[in-house]
């Protein structure tokens, strides 16, 4: 059962691994094209600050852009292991989902790196660059893991509100590349601003560096597994019946693999708009 389960999944696990691969290729494009010492951008820009801004700006566009393409809409645009079992937590992935997507996931950030070492290995591999991998800063190892867990809890909070309502759900890769913009320009000299193990890790892999990598590994999930739980507590203390969906970009015209949806209109509330709302608890 476990087998075929994941055969007929395949095509949502690819995509999932896919979207990480084309945030990790930005990621190392944009990185080099900012940071490395032969770049003429670095040259024009020599503060520091503004160039972690313009990096954040890039990887929260990249996010938004990702979020709405077909392999987004697919996946549900999880492309981290966190937010996978964030939603899992939730009731709205399937547990035999839970492994595909995560393996996914780790192969793809792997991948999207290792495709931009095979077209610029030099450029990728220079100090300043350094395949793009995530590290603590001078505060230490301590502040990382704070650091890491609060932004991972901030952000898959907001997800999670966000995709329960039906009004503002349209608004959750916005908000998302928003906190993403905001955390890389104001916090990446803390922890280098991963969240995600699986896009740490494709960068160690590449860069054969694994310094603090249990940090990366453990905080941004435990932190999205504590806003899930979080929000169930809320909604139970409120007396609220949770629906929702385990995609970041929910269309009603769009079949949906996590709350059923065929894609085609009902009558009535429709089936996206029945999977967003969070109701009363009948008495």
């Amino acid at each position: 059962m476990a087998g075929r389960n994941a055969m007929r999944r395949l095509p949502e696990y690819l995509a999932d691994g896919l979207g990480l691969a084309v945030f990790m290729i930005s990621a190392c494009v944009f990185a080099i094209l900012l940071e490395h010492p032969g770049s003429p951008v670095r040259h024009a820009l020599p503060s520091a600050t503004l160039r972690r801004a313009l990096m954040g700006l890039a990887m929260g566009a990249t996010l938004v852009a990702n979020v709405m393409a077909p392999w987004g809409r697919r996946s549900g645009a999880h492309w981290n292991p966190g937010v996978t079992l964030a939603f899992w937590r939730l009731g709205h992935v399937r547990t035999p989902d839970v492994a595909g997507y995560i393996l996914a996931q780790f192969a793809g950030g792997v991948a999207g790196v290792a495709l931009v070492a095979a077209f610029a290995a030099r450029a990728l591999a220079d100090p300043n660059v350094r395949y793009v991998v995530t590290q603590p800063g001078r505060a230490g190892l301590a502040a990382a893991l704070v650091a890491e867990f609060l932004m991972a809890f901030v952000m898959m909070s907001a997800v999670v509100r966000l995709t329960a309502s039906e009004r503002r759900a349209a608004l959750t890769p916005w908000v998302a590349g928003a906190l993403l913009a905001l955390f890389i320009a104001v916090e990446a000299p803390v922890s280098g601003t991963s969240l995600n193990p699986a896009r740490t890790f494709g960068s160690a892999f590449l860069a054969s560096d694994w310094t603090a990598f249990p940090v990366y590994l453990v905080a941004p999930p435990l932190a999205m597994l504590a806003a899930a739980e979080a929000w169930r507590l809320e909604c139970r203390a409120l007396g609220a019946r949770m629906r929702g969906c385990a995609k970041l970009l929910h269309r009603d015209a769009e079949p949906c693999h996590f709350c059923g949806q065929t894609g085609r209109e009902r009558s009535g509330t429709s089936a996206g708009a029945a999977a967003f709302t969070v109701g009363r608890r009948s008495n």
